[in-house]
């Protein structure tokens, strides 16, 4: 990949960095990784604005305002610009309503989260879809979830609030607790309300729930797993009776155990995938995404159980990755002989396979093919 000199190793930065400027480092990580789930990559601009917000050089306000003002005297842009675009202005304000201590628990406030994310990207920002909508799914071998019906998302959305805030959490065991929060934010995905970015919405909102829940969730697991973690909302709300499949909440709750108890459930891609279930069914429940030990040649199999279509270029990809970890985007551009552009999308494609993975900052770190 291509190196980026501004790009924060926030891993690192956390570690190194003091108390006063960790929350921020959070804010920006996550903001920043949630990016991946629609495949953005902000820009240099970004991180070098973020770096200066981290610091204490600019504050939330004035990054943002930065940002916005970067992209105002711009005039000539193509479909990568404006991506670009979309990823810095997004990871911008979400950093900046995560920063913020306000919070109210309603539907009108969802729609005000959205509006704030994606005004001057999307002209319906903000605004409840009046359209009905379908999505491939690579975890469902291209089904799709069926998502709130277009004309009464509205009704929906006032219901699934009405009914959490009447919710009484007192009594309630830990695991309870997770699990009526997995089955409150997954039912809130699934009413998909937006024409896009509903996952990042969801994000931001459950993240500010859950502190006026009074839990610290300021660790970066939605930097480093947003794809798992909508993975894993489609597995909750992926229901096809003929196939013998049911909705499976069990993924989103090992993430909702991680990213509130601590615990370390291995989230990975590939074990959310329908064909994972067959496994389960034929080889019994052992995998290494539970709290259970299991050998590396068990997760080998399961891996093998999961058919992914894989291009002669995607193949090349893979191939030259194992005899060059460290190399980068543009290489693998000569090497393979397509435009450094279809590399960019293809290793992003195999990514959200769970085929190759980033170990490391990209100014460091190396690729890695998941065997």
């Amino acid at each position: 990949m291509e190196k980026n000199p501004y790009e924060i190793d926030f891993e690192e930065y956390i570690r190194h960095t003091d108390a006063s400027k960790k929350d921020k480092t959070f804010a920006w990580s996550t903001a920043i990784g949630l990016q991946q789930v629609d495949g953005l990559k902000p820009s240099s601009y970004l991180y070098e604005t973020a770096k200066k917000n981290i610091e204490g050089e600019l504050s939330f306000d004035e990054a943002k305002n930065l940002i916005d003002s970067y992209y105002e005297s711009r005039t000539a842009r193509n479909q990568d610009d404006e991506r670009t675009e979309e990823a810095d202005k997004v990871s911008s304000r979400i950093a900046q309503i995560l920063s913020e201590p306000s919070f109210n628990f309603s539907p009108s406030h969802l729609i005000a989260i959205h509006k704030r994310l994606f005004e001057g990207i999307f002209k319906f920002a903000g605004k409840i879809r009046d359209y009905d909508i379908t999505k491939k799914e690579w975890v469902l071998n291209g089904d799709t979830v069926m998502y709130g019906a277009s004309f009464e998302l509205k009704a929906a959305l006032d219901y699934d609030f009405e009914m959490e805030r009447n919710f009484k959490y007192k009594g309630l065991s830990t695991d309870e607790i997770i699990k009526h929060i997995t089955f409150f934010v997954s039912r809130l995905w699934q009413i998909h309300a937006f024409g896009e970015g509903n996952t990042r919405t969801t994000a931001v909102f459950t993240i500010k729930y859950l502190r006026s829940m009074g839990y610290k969730v300021y660790n970066d697991i939605f930097a480093q797993n947003s794809w798992y973690f909508r993975n894993a909302l489609v597995r909750a709300n992926y229901k096809n009776i003929k196939a013998g499949i049911e909705e499976n909440p069990v993924y989103l709750e090992r993430f909702f155990r991680n990213l509130i108890l601590g615990k370390n459930n291995e989230l990975k891609n590939r074990y959310t995938h329908v064909d994972y279930d067959e496994y389960i069914k034929k080889f019994g429940e052992n995998d290494k995404s539970s709290e259970k030990n299991q050998s590396i040649n068990d997760t080998a199999k399961i891996t093998q159980k999961i058919t992914v279509k894989i291009t002669v270029n995607q193949q090349k990809i893979i191939d030259v990755i194992k005899e060059n970890p460290f190399i980068t985007q543009e290489e693998l551009s000569s090497i393979v002989g397509i435009a450094r552009l279809n590399i960019n999308k293809n290793m992003k494609k195999l990514q959200e396979q769970g085929i190759i993975k980033r170990v490391g900052a990209d100014k460091n770190g190396h690729w890695e093919v998941i065997e």
